[in-house]
């Protein structure tokens, strides 16, 4: 494993915009901006604690690609996510 120490601008825009457009409208944002409108509750509050939720499901889906990585060859684990979105799109597109 190779950890590069270089700032990459072209792999952290191409990552941040990714997860910026799934993110945006989902169940996770919806929560949160329920948490929001109680008035009784700090947004700051709902803001740090939503942002740690975040930033922890994102370091075990992290750390999960790199375990994945280190048995399953990464071209198949791209048709793996790939279809995995396919078939969550389809069931999505049939619940509603």
């Amino acid at each position: 494993m190779a950890y590069v120490l270089a700032f990459d601008w072209k792999v952290f825009l191409t990552i941040f915009a990714s997860v910026f457009i799934a993110e945006l409208g989902d169940k996770t944002q919806l929560a949160t901006m329920l948490f929001a409108t109680d008035k009784d509750v700090s947004k700051w509050m709902v803001f740090a604690s939503a942002s740690c939720a975040l930033v922890v499901a994102s370091a075990f889906g992290v750390l999960a690609g790199t375990f994945l990585s280190g048995y399953i060859n990464e071209k198949i684990l791209a048709y793996i996510a790939g279809a995995s979105f396919i078939v969550i799109g389809l069931y999505t597109i049939y619940s509603a």
